[in-house]
């Protein structure tokens, strides 16, 4: 019986081959060096309601091909589980957005102690903020009023979500929005809105999740399935690139809220802080980075991009 023999141009080859592959997928410094980058990650079951529990060592970091130090994976409870969140509704949408103000209530009296909730109503492309951040949770409830329907009159609501960011007083909590509004954008109805952009920006520069319900407006712009549609892709767009949610039930405000606070309120306990050692540049920089686990049925979502400072 011969014995074949693997010919050296073969060898060479597949040693030049491993080494590519396992210097792409391992770090590769920038000349500037790395600097420390943290997250908010939520876990989700990708089948069936248990969510599973990940250590660090079961979550990669990559930006590109390179793969990233992870340094800290910290369960975002206890005495870690401080939280602001900020609800902001459409002052354009219908008024029998009153309908659910039960249910919206019932989810903020629900939240831990640790939870401070804020309320603002999105106006003129600003924000009218009618409760500071309180953790008393009934007092926030008592804030919601209904909205102005025509009388608020013509604005982008992303204008208003990167105003009520950039107004945010600093502080070491998680900070969450939840937006309720028909996400169109009459001040740029095109498929393209350098305001919901600008929104995302904004919260992917401040490290801010931003999920939405989607609840029909008043006015007769956004009437036609094309532009229902259109806001409900916005703010899908919204949600998806900063690590939220959006909640939609068919093409009009959901008959009721509760299951979708119900989720929305689920995701909120199963969050961590992710940290670790970014690439950096001469300035300030968002980075697309992609996370994976071997955890099975574990879906691991944060925002599309991560702000990474410059280089100390």
């Amino acid at each position: 019986m011969k014995r074949k023999h693997t010919p050296l141009t073969t060898i060479l080859g597949l040693l030049i081959g491993f080494s590519w592959v396992t210097s792409s997928w391992s770090a590769q410094p920038s000349a500037f060096g790395t600097v420390s980058v943290s997250a908010v990650v939520s876990v989700e079951a990708r089948h069936g309601k248990d969510i599973p529990v990940l250590n660090r060592e079961d979550v990669r970091v990559f930006e590109g091909r390179n793969r990233l130090q992870v340094t800290d994976w910290i369960p975002l409870q206890g005495d870690r589980s401080s939280l602001e969140l900020f609800v902001l509704i459409d002052d354009l949408s219908s008024t029998n957005l009153a309908i659910q103000f039960e249910d919206m209530r019932h989810f903020m009296n629900a939240q831990p102690p640790t939870t401070a909730i804020a309320v603002g109503y999105m106006q003129n492309s600003t924000v009218r903020i009618v409760q500071n951040f309180t953790k008393d949770h009934s007092e926030a409830g008592k804030a919601l009023r209904i909205p102005f329907g025509f009388g608020a009159g013509g604005s982008s609501p992303y204008l208003s979500i990167a105003d009520a960011i950039k107004r945010w007083p600093e502080s070491t909590a998680r900070h969450a929005i939840l937006v309720i509004s028909e996400g169109t954008d009459p001040l740029q109805p095109g498929i393209t809105d350098s305001y919901l952009d600008q929104a995302v920006s904004e919260a992917q520069r401040t490290g801010t999740q931003v999920s939405a319900i989607y609840a029909s407006g008043t006015r007769h712009f956004g009437r036609s399935l094309w532009r229902i549609s259109q806001g409900q892709n916005n703010l899908s767009q919204l949600a998806g690139d900063t690590g939220g949610e959006a909640y939609f039930e068919g093409f009009e405000t959901p008959i009721a809220f509760q299951p979708f606070l119900d989720q929305f309120a689920d995701r909120l306990n199963h969050q961590y802080e992710l940290t670790f050692l970014a690439n950096a540049d001469k300035k300030p920089t968002r980075q697309h980075v992609r996370l994976e686990t071997e955890v099975p049925d574990a879906e691991l979502v944060t925002a599309d991009k991560v702000y990474v400072p410059a280089a100390k």
